[in-house]
């Protein structure tokens, strides 16, 4: 009896302790709402330590995958924000972080899923026509935010995973000269018109074994790149599937390669 109750002292203490980092982790970032005559979109932004607004950040807008659509303002958190909050990153790397939120429903790019007859999952992607709503309302808050907060505009930063990678590459074929650098993990775009996506530089990531989102989306869009002149880092990750934003988001690497970047 008495190790039964020290055993479930220790789960309680644990499980505490999962909860308030997790708490933490929320609370670090400050949830906002986008509003204009489109529509509206949540989003968390998160500023560096010892933020002054008198100095110029680098800023990243990440885009979540589908799972994670919502209007809750935390669900987009899910992947990859722990990523920002750790003290080693805001030592080395004072940036401003944004999540938004993209609505159930919608989608970050033009693109349509299907099933085929034989199983699986296929997309097509439309290089023209509008963007979609949560494509239109993304890049008007980015507009707003660069207005208004000291952003280094020099360095300005997109990734995204699954549905978010898709939307990475979107919003760079969209608005070209934009950004210095782009980090697209399991995604993929309608493999044309290469020459708007000349000016960031790369870095693309996906699963051989992805049964989501094929990595041939992702390899077509590589070597597109390099038909422009583009040198784009390409990891693509033997026996992963889906996931492979957790082989991504543990390249040591990344953080020094995104930061350095600078248009």
């Amino acid at each position: 009896m008495k190790y039964t109750r020290i055993f479930f002292l220790i789960l309680i203490c644990v499980s505490f302790s999962g909860y308030s980092q997790y708490k933490e982790l929320i609370v670090s970032y400050d949830k906002k709402e986008f509003v204009n005559d489109q529509g509206s979109m949540p989003y968390a932004i998160l500023l560096p330590e010892n933020y002054d607004s008198s100095k110029k950040y680098p800023m990243l807008l990440f885009l979540h995958g589908a799972g994670e659509r919502g209007n809750d303002n935390e669900s987009q958190l899910l992947h990859g924000s722990a990523l920002f909050t750790s003290a080693s990153f805001r030592k080395n790397y004072p940036a401003i972080v944004v999540f938004p939120q993209c609505e159930k429903g919608d989608y970050w790019s033009n693109v349509k899923k299907e099933k085929p007859l034989d199983g699986g999952a296929t997309f097509s992607f439309y290089r023209r026509g509008k963007p979609t709503k949560a494509m239109t309302l993304v890049q008007n808050l980015l507009d707003e935010l660069l207005e208004n907060l000291p952003v280094d505009k020099d360095r300005l930063y997109v990734g995204g995973l699954s549905m978010g990678g898709m939307g990475t590459f979107e919003i760079v074929r969209r608005n070209p000269r934009l950004f210095a650098a782009a980090f697209p993990i399991c995604g993929g775009a309608a493999p044309k018109g290469f020459r708007k996506y000349k000016r960031p530089a790369w870095w693309v990531f996906h699963g051989l074994a992805d049964p989501v989102v094929p990595y041939q989306f992702s390899t077509e869009m590589v070597k597109g790149l390099e038909k422009v002149k583009v040198q784009p880092r390409y990891s693509l990750y033997q026996g992963v599937g889906h996931n492979s934003w957790d082989n991504a988001f543990k390249e040591t690497s990344l953080f020094p390669w995104l930061f350095s970047q600078s248009k």
